[in-house]
């Protein structure tokens, strides 16, 4: 059995797609859009029951994604433009401290820096970041 993160951008996921594609490398291996949903009439019980709204045809339903080894997958949701990552941190662990500062910064751009990445007691480099989308990462070079 496999736990995979489930990531709801709330109508920015296609933009998440491009920016972890430049970020971090990340492959898309699968993207479904509301629009091309096989079964149009489950689709509607996507919105919020007696909702005047929901997801927009060409938000995405459901994509698939790998960072590294590590398959996660996304979707727009119901599109309300609010992404909420909370409580939760993903943990991304480079091979060394060059490439845990590329990912930092990467991570960083339009984002907030919640730690700065540097030395710690346990590791060479660590930080921990949100990105754009309000999505907390951790990068950790293990010692």
């Amino acid at each position: 059995m496999k736990v995979e993160p489930y990531l709801f951008f709330e109508g920015r996921c296609e933009e998440a797609l491009d920016f972890y594609r430049r970020a971090l490398g990340a492959e898309v291996t699968a993207l479904m859009r509301y629009k091309d949903n096989p079964e149009p009439a489950a689709g509607q019980g996507c919105a919020a029951e007696g909702a005047s709204t929901g997801p927009k045809p060409e938000m995405v339903m459901h994509a698939v994604f790998r960072v590294g080894e590590t398959q996660l997958m996304a979707s727009d949701s119901l599109g309300s433009g609010k992404p909420h990552f909370q409580g939760v941190s993903l943990s991304l662990n480079p091979a060394t401290e060059a490439e845990a500062q590329r990912l930092f910064s990467a991570l960083a751009e339009g984002g907030t820096v919640q730690m700065p990445l540097g030395r710690t007691f346990f590791s060479p480099a660590f930080g921990m970041v949100a990105d754009r989308f309000g999505l907390s990462w951790m990068v950790v070079v293990a010692s």
